[in-house]
């Protein structure tokens, strides 16, 4: 099991745009996947997340506050900024804005850890983050989705409240307390997960994209460009920000990983219970999900090769004590 769940870990981006794709072009392969089902997918994801967060890992959020603190203030800041602007540049149709909006108002997405790991950032800094972000985002995503778009669209927040707690406190809190009390016997669940989730979120892409081909389709090019750019810009306001600061290279990459990669699969659940007159603002987190995949496994490549000033500095002074 390990092995398969390994394997489908690696290939994730992959296996997402395949499926994607297909929706995509031939809906009627997918359709049987309903979107009411994208709820209870997402629960089974925030569960298995809840699963491999131990009491530890919260050590991070009391003794260093203040980078926990940073990156809660840029992961609420920067992402809807740049979906506001993104959207309102590119003149997005009012579901399409909802959506991208929404993507940008949501915590950080789970993958952002297993990213970060990969690029050889500081993955406690990343699981702090997501996990305090994650617990914010029941007051801060209604909060800011409404401030953004109150005055265009209805926001129904109370809705969007309870939606979160149901779907992602509620599930992540069963699994930690799960994970605390029988440890022992989770171990080997915790070795399907990756199998899980990447199936889940699979189902979730495959549900809306089928589901919604036609209408994006017709929507054509901006819709794609408007989220690669969401991503793409939060990636390098994050490592940008994390430069301004003078902060250790780890710190910048798990800033600029964390800011970047979004949930958007929340994002995609939340969009029906949020905005139920606005079919296609399910549309931008389906195709989020799916890029913020295939970047983040091309970034994890590129930030591998970023080394610290420090350890540059040391292999030289080795070099040039080898020579004399």
């Amino acid at each position: 099991m390990k092995k398969i769940s390994d394997f489908i870990g690696k290939y994730m981006a992959i296996i997402v745009l395949v499926v994607a794709a297909l929706a995509l072009f031939k809906p009627v392969t997918c359709l049987w996947i309903q979107t009411t089902w994208i709820n209870y997918l997402l629960m089974v994801v925030m569960f298995g997340m809840g699963l491999t967060i131990k009491p530890e890992d919260f050590v991070l959020v009391f003794t260093h506050p203040k980078d926990i603190l940073l990156g809660c203030l840029a992961q609420f800041t920067i992402m809807p900024l740049l979906a506001f602007i993104l959207g309102k540049t590119f003149g997005l149709e009012a579901g399409l804005l909802a959506g991208v909006i929404l993507v940008g108002t949501c915590p950080g997405g789970t993958s952002s850890n297993v990213i970060t790991y990969l690029s050889e950032g500081d993955v406690a800094l990343s699981v702090g983050m997501t996990s305090v972000n994650t617990l914010l985002a029941p007051f801060l995503t209604p909060l800011i989705t409404y401030l953004f778009l109150h005055t265009s669209v209805s926001v129904d927040i109370k809705a969007m409240f309870l939606s979160i707690i149901k779907v992602v406190i509620v599930p992540i809190a069963l699994g930690f307390i799960i994970n605390h009390f029988f440890g022992k016997y989770t171990q080997k669940v915790k070795e399907a997960l990756p199998l899980i989730s990447v199936l889940a979120i699979t189902m979730i892409v495959a549900a809306v994209v089928s589901h919604n081909s036609e209408q994006i389709l017709s929507t054509g090019a901006i819709i794609f460009v408007v989220v690669i750019l969401h991503n793409l810009l939060g990636y390098a306001c994050g490592l940008l920000l994390g430069k301004v600061l003078g902060l250790p290279l780890a710190k910048k990459k798990a800033l600029s990983v964390e800011i970047g990669m979004q949930n958007s699969g929340l994002a995609t659940s939340l969009a029906g219970t949020a905005f139920p007159d606005l079919a296609m603002a399910t549309v931008p987190g389906a195709i989020f999900s799916v890029w913020h995949n295939i970047s983040g496994a091309l970034l994890a490549n590129l930030y591998r090769r970023m080394k610290s000033e420090d350890n540059n500095s040391s292999q030289l002074e080795v070099s040039l004590d080898s020579t004399n």
